[in-house]
């Protein structure tokens, strides 16, 4: 038995059994689970829920404060003066209800309105990674649908090898044919299951991205060919990339954000105001202390100085509100690039589509033209398993040009912000 004839034994005899049934999903079912159970996702919706508990912890510092506060103190024995009168009983109860009210308090209003600004570009960012879950989901979900088309292909190929290689072998049996061309038939199918094997590989690693990115610990399988709205002009894409995109909406949020806090920052130099109000009550009351009482009082503070940090706190704001703004024009400058990328893609990868099926069209019909004459014996086999190794390449850039056509379709959709 030949070298090739040995590897196809084995990769037939070794091949694995039968994998269960696995679960097919729908596109929109697929980026819908991506959507609620991928890692990304998850913690970027916990993050929004972690801003809007830190808005809460700002908000307090402007809203009133009331408390309360008990002692009880047990001495060895009464404290007694020369005289024998008691001024520190040995069982001391103490209690105080305390109510503070900021009454003039800019920097903490300031703070309370960004950190309620913040959660709003929490939220857009938590918008800008689902958005960038959403299109990972899709594109392995494409994967998913070419690594298939692959297969198909790959197993058509095979089968058209092991006819010829069937067919050149009788010959030889029947001493029509020669060793020659038996040799070439079975070299072309083993190149085919080489070829088969690494599609079924292809799958599978496809079928694993998306049960990953769908949060499954379990490959999961495409179900249909996903259909995508429909195409904007160019001219509306670039419209609608800077009005829907969810990067160029985190990016305008988190810019919006800078620029309050940094216009915000003479709020810092502004005194503070705050009204408090104490009521207390001890037993027992030891002359000259009352029993219980009540005080009121205005606390006005101003820091005069501060080692200069102020004005340090102020440029660092500047800072980043010029930065958070040179950010927008830099996503807003790639959401355009990327529709127009898009759209050139997807003109060049459709011309290459309709190209790679007439040339696949054609290598079939040279295929069985080239059996034919084999069989009338007016061409050896050499011009068989050419033909074969022709078309075998000709169908593999069809599936190419095919996913590209779909990739292409996504990425426009997905420059233009209407994905997802």
């Amino acid at each position: 038995m030949t070298i090739a004839a040995t590897v196809l034994a084995f990769a037939l005899a070794a091949a694995p059994e039968a994998a269960p049934a696995l679960e097919k999903v729908g596109f929109q079912e697929a980026v819908r689970r991506a959507l609620a159970r991928n890692t990304s996702a998850v913690v970027s919706a916990e993050d929004v829920r972690r801003t809007e508990g830190i808005l809460g912890e700002v908000r307090s510092g402007a809203l009133p404060f009331l408390g309360l506060t008990g002692t009880y103190t047990r001495l060895d024995s009464d404290r007694l003066t020369a005289s024998g009168a008691v001024f520190a009983p040995k069982d001391q109860r103490y209690g105080t209800a305390l109510l503070s009210v900021p009454l003039l308090a800019p920097s903490r209003w300031a703070q309370w309105a960004h950190a309620s600004q913040a959660v709003d570009a929490s939220a857009a960012n938590d918008a800008d990674v689902r958005r960038s879950v959403a299109v990972t989901a899709a594109r392995a979900y494409l994967t998913v649908i070419a690594q298939r088309r692959a297969v198909s292909v790959s197993e058509t190929a095979r089968d058209t090898a092991k006819a010829h290689y069937d067919y050149a072998h009788a010959r030889r049996k029947g001493g029509v044919g020669n060793a020659l061309d038996e040799l070439r038939a079975e070299q072309e199918m083993a190149a085919s299951e080489v070829q088969l094997q690494a599609a079924y590989l292809g799958l599978a690693r496809g079928r694993e991205a998306l049960g990953q990115i769908a949060g499954e610990d379990r490959p999961l399988d495409a179900a249909e060919e996903p259909g995508l709205a429909e195409l904007p002009s160019e001219a509306q894409a670039l419209a609608e990339s800077e009005a829907l995109r969810a990067d160029v909406k985190a990016a305008q949020a988190r810019s919006y954000v800078a620029r309050r806090t940094s216009s915000d920052g003479w709020t810092d130099w502004m005194p503070t105001v705050f009204g408090t109000f104490q009521g207390f009550a001890q037993s027992p009351a030891v002359a000259p202390s009352v029993k219980d009482g009540w005080q009121a009082q205005l606390v006005v503070s101003f820091p005069l100085f501060e080692g200069g940090l102020r004005p340090a706190q102020a440029k660092e704001r500047d800072a980043i509100a010029k930065e958070a703004e040179a950010q927008v024009g830099g996503i807003v400058r790639q959401a355009h690039s990327d529709v127009r990328t898009a759209f050139e893609s997807l003109k060049r990868s459709r011309v290459a589509f309709d190209a790679a099926r007439r040339g696949s069209d054609s290598a079939r019909s040279a295929l069985d033209l080239a059996s034919q004459a084999y069989k009338a014996g007016a061409v050896d086999n050499l011009a068989v398993t050419d033909a074969e190794q022709r078309s075998r390449t000709a169908d593999f850039s069809t599936v190419i040009a095919e996913d590209a056509v779909r990739q292409a379709l996504l990425d426009l959709l997905a420059g233009a912000g209407r994905f997802p």
